[in-house]
């Protein structure tokens, strides 16, 4: 446990000294975490969660093609 407190603050004095990597990095795994959270947000909402209706397993699509000469 000793050692992985000596990684960390050797860590912090790496991104002290270096302030623009820093935000770069920051920004990053913000940007990232954030499309992540998106895209999940997306894909529990069309794929996993059931449709609105008392009986989604009984809608149908229907639609017309013109008739060919």
């Amino acid at each position: 446990m000793h050692r992985l407190w000596q990684d960390l603050g050797y860590a912090a004095r790496l991104l002290r000294n270096a302030p623009g990597f820093t935000l770069t990095a920051i920004v990053v795994i913000a940007l990232g975490i954030g499309a992540n959270s998106a895209i999940f947000s997306i894909v529990d909402i069309v794929l996993f969660r059931p449709l609105p209706y008392s009986h989604p397993e009984q809608l149908v699509r229907l639609w017309e093609r013109p008739p060919a000469f």
